[in-house]
């Protein structure tokens, strides 16, 4: 076998702080990097697989080893290496002083960019996983991505809003990822336009909900008038007079 990436040395000198699952994270790190290259002429394929693992300074069979579910595995785990990115560029790039949507935004953008001089990667891994075989993958994958957006904007969420803010983003970056791969502008403006105009547009919604909720909660409830008035009138009763019959008629 050759020698490993420089990466590897340094994860192998970790020693004791480096375990079987972190040695093996870095090992498919550096496969789906050097995969990149590849993706163009091959897709995402078992021979752009051993071609990277060469690449990478492993034995070509270490592509089959690293990823057993063939090309699917790797473009998931290529997903999350995007996630651990896109958090990790999140934390150094500063939040402070934008509004959540603004950092939801930041994270998307953040998330793209990495990977600008790759499109043509990204857009066979979304094809390669938008094959109905790969449905639940693809799903895992979007959902990994929103929930660890969510989380890395500061969102702690824990009752039903946990749910459809997953919901909600998931449909925003699923459009906004359509829309870059084919954004030809200058540093993608029109793809980070588009976003804005997104996230705006669920704040607009969000607003709406919360003023149509606040002025129902001032409207009455109907049944509960009624009810009300029943019981007023069910006490108005019980303290009427009652009508007695003169002594000796007889009906």
């Amino acid at each position: 076998m050759t020698e490993p990436t420089d990466a590897l040395h340094t994860e192998s000198a970790a020693g004791a702080e480096t375990g079987p699952h972190d040695t093996m994270t870095a090992i498919r790190d550096a496969i789906v990097e050097h995969a990149l290259i590849h993706v163009a002429f091959d897709g995402w394929s078992p021979k752009t697989l051993r071609a990277a693992a060469a690449d990478a300074g492993f034995e070509p069979s270490q592509g089959d080893r690293a990823f057993p579910g063939g090309a699917v595995d790797a473009v998931a785990h290529w997903c999350d290496l995007a996630d651990r990115r896109m958090e990790a560029a999140l934390h150094e790039h500063g939040t402070e002083g934008l509004r959540l949507h603004e950092r939801v935004g930041l994270a998307i953008r953040l998330r793209l960019e990495q990977w600008d001089m790759d499109r043509e990667a990204v857009r066979r891994g979304v094809a390669l996983l938008s094959l109905p075989s790969n449905a639940r993958t693809s799903l895992r994958c979007t959902y990994r991505t929103v929930d660890t957006i969510w989380w890395a904007v500061g969102d702690a969420s824990t009752d039903f809003n946990f749910y459809t803010k997953r919901l909600q983003l998931a449909g925003v970056y699923s459009a906004v990822l359509l829309y870059w791969l084919d954004d030809s502008s200058e540093e993608s403006a029109e793809t980070w336009a588009f976003l804005e105009r997104r996230l705006n547009d669920i704040v607009r919604l969000h607003k709406a909900r919360h003023r149509v909720r606040a002025g129902l909660s001032k409207v009455p409830n109907p049944f509960s008038a009624a009810r009300t008035v029943a019981e007023k009138a069910q006490h108005m009763a019980s303290r009427a007079p009652r009508f007695r019959m003169p002594r000796g008629h007889r009906a």
